[in-house]
């Protein structure tokens, strides 16, 4: 992508930040009637690091993690997905969180979380890897590794301020939940983070509740205002818009059998930036994102179906 992420350091491609969380996700029902649960991974920028570095990206993975038997498990994930682990604090106090997702019978998923006192969650300033983000082509953070926690806020500001000190750019998903932090509050904050980044990647439900804007060109104009160079609205089973100071194109949704889209949105983010890093133009790096994102819909849980290169490319090659 000329001009974003492709003049700064030889280190690597992307800094990802925010927590991980171990994931148990629902499974249909045994012939008993018992609820099932598939044990996984999840975090959405632990989920985006995963596709950027399943698409070929030198992506590292900065955060802390307890040091229980969910922090080794990440510990293990990440290296097999040689996603780099050097940036990960281990804290001997506190906990890896953990979430559950359950399913409804119209497709949907509802998310129970048990975050309150992670590891992540006391992630401070001075933890912040400072040379590793300026020696990077692109940080990336979310509303997510912001809300988690006053010191998570602060972290993730002082992280940005460090790449763009450096030159860094920084893509951002708005990613809002409305269990760690009242709007009001969530949308300033998640504002200014946009407002520093080069790549903003919001959902038009996101931007529904934040900017209370709920047509997409409106949604684009909005972030575009606020200094974003590449605006990616994400739109579900609608597909996405992608927008510069350019122009603005229309995405359309990759045909998929979807069964669970818990992780679509972080693929969708990682596959972005990876594309971008290979030197994809915005519009090719979204049209590849979104065929990512919807295979990464077609098996259980957030990381398992996350799809590696030869499989979206086979994909966009096919059609199907």
């Amino acid at each position: 992508m000329s001009g974003v992420g492709s003049d700064v350091g030889s280190g690597f491609d992307i800094v990802a930040m925010g927590e991980p969380m171990l994931e148990f996700n629902q499974l249909p029902p045994d012939p008993a009637g018992r609820r099932l649960y598939l044990e996984g991974h999840g975090g959405d920028t632990s989920n985006a690091a995963i596709a950027a570095a399943r698409q070929g990206a030198h992506v590292a993975y900065a955060t802390a993690i307890g040091a229980d038997a969910a922090g080794d498990s990440f510990l293990a994930l990440w290296r097999r997905e040689s996603v780099d682990t050097s940036l990960v604090r281990r804290d001997e106090t506190r906990p890896t969180a953990v979430y559950f997702v359950t399913h409804d019978d119209q497709g949907g998923h509802a998310f129970a979380f048990y975050r309150t006192g992670s590891a992540a969650s006391a992630y401070a300033p001075a933890d912040v890897p400072e040379a590793a983000i300026a020696g990077a082509r692109f940080l990336y953070a979310s509303g997510i590794s912001l809300g988690i926690s006053p010191a998570a806020t602060d972290a993730v500001l002082h992280a940005i301020a460090v790449a763009r000190a450096a030159g860094v750019a920084v893509a951002f998903d708005t990613n809002y939940r409305a269990r760690l932090w009242p709007p009001a509050r969530a949308a300033a904050v998640i504002h200014a983070a946009a407002a520093a980044s080069e790549i903003v990647l919001p959902t038009i439900d996101d931007a529904r509740i934040l900017t209370g804007l709920g047509e997409p060109q409106a949604v684009l104009d909005f972030y575009l205002r606020l200094g974003a160079r590449v605006v990616a609205l994400k739109m579900g089973a609608a597909g996405a818009w992608l927008a510069t100071e350019a122009g603005r194109v229309a995405i359309a949704a990759h045909p998929s059998n979807p069964v669970d889209a818990t992780g679509a949105g972080d693929t969708f983010a990682g596959c972005l930036l990876a594309r971008l890093v290979a030197g994809d133009a915005p519009e090719a790096a979204a049209r590849y994102a979104a065929v990512a994102a919807a295979l990464s819909t077609e098996g259980y849980g957030a990381v398992a179906p996350i799809p590696h290169a030869a499989a979206v490319r086979a994909a966009l090659r096919t059609g199907n």
